[in-house]
This record gives structure tokens, sequence and C-alpha cells, in this order.
């Protein structure tokens, strides 16, 4: 009995002194790195989303050999339904219940910045892929514990709707998601549009999600402005783009602004009705020969090439495991505070590196929907007409709202 006891008592310090350590900071917590991801699984993010996110992210794992300092890593995925309530919920389990080490995702700016509250009350890390807001690192920013990693309203705005207006299209027409989203990339867009000698004639706001646009498209048409910005995403962006189409708005000379489109959205609408459109995006599958290599280890585990969030979630989840091997923990402070010290290079990132205030700036691209003759295979969908660098892409921290950030400079 005095032989158990002892086992036991030497038992008890063990695990009390791994978790000393794990709080300390030093060591890998619970001797497992998990990864959660809470994912748009089933609404209409899904197709650039879901399924081919955790896809991605297991991609990073088994590139890491499927542990990081000898300890295995775990992933988890859940859907958040595009609702913050249960994206919060799924959150304090996680961090309260299962030792989540990392929350990957947030593919709806209200979910994504409610969860970046969580992680940051919590002590969890928190990479966002997927919400646009840059709120996320402006007013809500968190940057001890959160990152902002593919893209924002900022670089999206800078890309396509100033190259719009200095190609002469000055008069605009927003058709906007009526969340936080859509509201957020609304005013950086306008934001460029005047600021580069252009107006906005006019706003509607469309319930999230919408299946007909018709009504807001008349008023669009009505309106007699030279574009139509659509600042929507996902199926919205499909259903607005296709049904412009059926009204004949683009013949009749009208240009359409899809302010966040993804390569998911031109194949599931096909070059005929895509064609044409102005976008900027993080990230092409067909843009060097790094991206090619990746992209085609993509589609042969998921039958299609990936969307900038997927292949930001890679990136995301590689250079995450990549900065707990390199600070020998977990702790997310370290973590976070490693990741800012790293060049951020892969499939993914070009000229890529973390800023004080949580954003991961990298090089952006505009682009253009090639025409069906131009396409010369399925997923062959863009022309890349520039490389914007990602100090014109995104906001400065100076101008930005992020006052922690601006006194670590």
């Amino acid at each position: 009995m005095k032989f158990l006891k002892t086992v036991l008592l030497a038992s008890a310090a063990t695990a009390m002194a791994g978790a000393a350590s794990a709080q300390d900071g030093g060591g890998i917590s619970n001797d497992t790195v998990k990864i959660g991801m809470i994912l748009d699984m089933s609404g209409a993010y899904s197709s650039l989303d879901g399924q081919g996110s955790v896809a991605a992210v297991q991609m990073a794992i088994d590139e890491m050999g499927g542990t990081v300092d000898g300890k295995p890593i775990e992933l988890l995925s859940a859907d958040h339904q595009n609702k913050s309530d249960i994206g919060t919920s799924i959150a304090r389990q996680w961090a309260d219940q299962d030792n989540v080490d990392l929350i990957l995702g947030g593919a709806n700016s209200g979910v994504g910045i409610a969860l970046q509250g969580i992680t940051a009350e919590k002590n969890v890390a928190y990479i966002n892929n997927g919400g646009a807001s840059n709120a996320l690192t402006n007013e809500n920013c968190a940057p001890e514990t959160a990152l902002h990693w593919t893209y924002d309203t900022d670089a999206l705005a800078n890309g396509t709707a100033v190259a719009m207006v200095k190609e002469g299209n000055k008069s605009w027409y927003f058709i906007t998601a009526d969340y936080t989203f859509g509201h957020n990339l609304e005013k950086t867009a306008a934001n460029a549009v005047t600021g580069n000698g252009g107006e906005v004639v006019g706003q509607v706001s469309a319930p999230f999600p919408t299946a007909d646009f018709s009504s807001f498209l008349l008023q669009a048409q009505g309106s007699g402005a030279q574009v139509i910005g659509l600042a929507n995403a996902g199926t919205d962006t499909q259903n607005s783009v296709k049904q412009a189409q059926e009204f004949g708005i683009v013949q009749s000379g009208q240009k359409l602004a899809s302010l966040l489109l993804f390569i998911t959205d031109v194949d599931a609408l096909g070059l005929d009705a895509a064609q044409g459109l102005t976008l900027t995006t993080g990230f092409y599958w067909d843009f060097d020969d790094k991206a090619r290599e990746w992209s085609a280890k993509y589609e042969e585990k998921t039958g299609s090439k990936p969307s900038m969030v997927q292949a930001g979630m890679y990136s995301s989840a590689l250079q995450y495991l990549k900065a707990v091997e390199a600070a020998g923990t977990d702790d997310p402070k370290k973590v976070i505070a490693q990741l800012k010290t790293m060049p951020i290079e892969d499939a993914f990132a070009r000229n890529g590196k973390v800023r004080a205030d949580g954003l991961m700036m990298h090089d952006m691209y505009l682009a253009q929907v090639k025409t069906p003759d131009e396409s010369k295979e399925k997923w062959d969908y863009y022309k890349i007409i520039r490389t914007i660098p990602g100090e014109d892409a995104f906001q400065s921290i100076e101008d930005g709202l992020c006052e922690v950030a601006k006194k670590a400079q």
C-alpha cells in the first residue's frame, strides 16, 4: 500500500508539474496540440469554407508529420451555422472542457468578431480566415491572442473599387448584405470610390442570405449608376450576378463590381455569367509554381481547386504549428508573439508578415474573370492583372483604431 501511495503521489506531482509548466508558458499543454475549426459547413459560405477548409488544415498537419515537438496534433471541426451564439457556445466548450489551443474560422464577420472576443477572454489563440471585417484589427482588435489572416475589407476595396474608378467608372450604387460584413465592406469601398474622385449615388441593404435580388437590382438599375457594387459574398454573390444577367442589366451597360468573389463562385456561376468581373484575391491556384504544386495536392484530396479562404486556412495552420515548434510551447500569447517575428512565405502568402495589430499583411492580386474562349480548362478562370503590395492593400496601423498596436510600435 505504501508503494501504491508513493506511485500515486508521484503521478499527481508529475501532472501538477505539467499543468504548472503549461500555465508558465513552457511546453505543450496536455501533451497535445489541439486545433478546433468553427466553420460554415452548410450555409451560404460552405463551398468556399466548410469541408474544404478542414482538408486544407489537415494538409498542414500532415506536412508537419502530425506532431509538434513529438506531441500529436488533433483536429476538431464544427458548424457555426452563421450564428454568433452557436459559434461562441462551441468556442466556450472547447476552451473550458476540451483544452483546444487554437481556433480557426469565422467565415462570417459577425461570428468572427464574437469568436475573437471569446478567445481573448479564454486565452485561446484565434486566427480568422474568411471574416472580412476590418473591425477585427481595429476597434475589436485582440492582438495578443488573435490574428486576421487571408484578407479584409480594406484590401478588397483598395483593389477592386480603386481600379474600377480609375478606369472611369465614377458613379456607384451598392447592394449590401445586411450585417456587419456587408456594411463594413460597403463603407470601405465607398471611401475608396469617393477618395479617388467617384461618387456613391445610392445603397440598398439585402437580408442575409437572399435568394431573390430582383427588387434590389431594379433599384440599382434605376439609379443610373455606372457600377453596381456587390457588398456580399458566397451564394448571395452568385444569386445577384445570375439575376443581373437575367434582367439584362450588364448587357445594358452597367457594370457589376463583385467586392468579394471566390473561385468557387465563378465555378458555380460559369464563365458565361461571370466573365469580365473584376475582383481582388489573396490567392490564385495558377499564380506560380508554389501555388500550383500545393493546389494540385489539394485537388487530389477534395476534387476541386482551393478558394483563397481554404488556402489561407492551410497557411495559418502551418505557420501556427511552426511557431509552436519554434517557441517550444503552445501558450497562446507566446505563439502569437513568435508569429510576429517570422516571415510568412508558403503556398498561400507572398511577402507576408504579422503586424502588431494582428493583421497578416501580404500581397494581394487584382484579377479579371476570363471569357469562355480564354479559358483552357476547368478552374482556368482568372487573369492576374497586377500584384498589389501588402503595404498598399491594407490599412496602416497608424490609420487604424487598435490603440494597443499603436503603442507597441
